[in-house]
């Protein structure tokens, strides 16, 4: 599969577009978003769904030894959309939707749109959707995020509130405890859906180190993140299968593969404290390039996250609560 190559790693890219031959497939939730030439208005291809790193471990996880994971990594990339429920819409925006619509939507979990460049919707039958544009472009909720720090002047009200104000932490975070294996983490990020997790301490006493735990109050060591995969060459991927997790995560700085895009950015812990701002936050994932932040006490005991669902919907509650109009 491409996507577990160089590129993927080189580019940061965390998902891709799938796309096919016009008319030979039915679109993710049945829509039908065709890019087509622009002077003639020809098809030239049709998306069909998203593929992301979190679809990917979903399709790699399980016990079926070597053999399988051949298999698995020889499968088309097609075959692998929707595992995890994302991937099961295929979400496209007007380029006039209004900041806080594309708030709205991607509040809600969704973590990346389509937008045609020049739209042409040919009709919407219940929530088929046929639409045809000669080029699109991506937003994610990245993307949304660093705009609102490039409005962080007028959104000064809002920026200058901590976390905790915002109600933007999530108090229960599951966690990997730093005995568990990569084979482990990518089975159990597969069965609870989760794009990364932290690795925390693990307990003196006795436990499953084969699945998550509540990480609260726990010592944060270390982050395993679906992205992770993306150098993982088949070869790789099998040797490195067996290891700590939290081994895992420091061997990879010094692999050729992530050596060129990870060299800028260092793969240091993120967290934050309660009495965080969200300007300090949003600093953080967009420098960083991260999609959540760890948040812990002066130990670096885990207290909860923030992710980039909880900033965008924390800002889209406090702007419509009146505290700014400007968008």
């Amino acid at each position: 599969m491409t996507i577990l190559g160089i590129k993927p790693v080189a580019n940061r890219v965390r998902a891709v577009p799938v796309a096919a031959k016009p008319g030979q497939w039915l679109g993710a939730g049945g829509s039908m978003i065709v890019e087509s030439d622009k002077q003639s208005g020809s098809a030239r291809k049709q998306y069909i769904g998203v593929v992301t790193m979190l679809d990917v471990v979903a399709h790699i996880a399980g016990d079926d030894g070597e053999s399988g994971l051949d298999k698995k990594m020889a499968a088309p990339v097609s075959s692998i959309i929707g595992h995890c429920p994302e991937g099961l819409s295929l979400w496209s925006l007007n380029p006039n939707t209004s900041i806080m619509d594309c708030m709205e939507m991607l509040s809600k979990g969704i973590h990346r749109v389509l937008v045609p460049l020049d739209s042409n919707i040919e009709n919407i039958t219940g929530p088929e959707l046929v639409e045809s544009a000669s080029a699109y472009a991506m937003l994610t909720q990245m993307d949304l995020i660093s705009f609102f720090l490039d409005r962080s002047s007028e959104l000064h009200g809002i920026l200058s509130h901590t976390v905790t104000d915002l109600s933007a932490i999530h108090n229960t975070v599951l966690a990997l405890t730093s005995e568990a294996r990569v084979k482990d983490a990518i089975k159990c990020m597969s069965t609870e859906m989760l794009n990364a997790v932290p690795i925390v301490e693990a307990s003196t006493e006795e436990e499953d180190h084969k699945q998550l735990v509540d990480g609260k109050n726990r010592r944060v060591l270390g982050t395993f993140s679906a992205s992770d995969l993306k150098g993982c060459h088949l070869a790789t991927l099998r040797s490195w299968l067996p290891l700590n997790a939290l081994d895992f995560v420091e061997k990879i700085p010094r692999t050729p593969l992530f050596t060129a895009a990870t060299s800028t950015l260092g793969r240091e812990l993120v967290t934050c404290h309660v009495t965080s701002t969200l300007a300090q936050v949003i600093h953080m994932v967009t420098t960083k390039r991260v999609h959540r932040v760890w948040v812990v006490d002066q130990n670096d005991r885990l207290q909860g996250l923030v992710s980039l669902t909880d900033i965008i919907a924390t800002g889209r509650s406090a702007l419509l609560s009146g505290a700014q109009d400007c968008l």
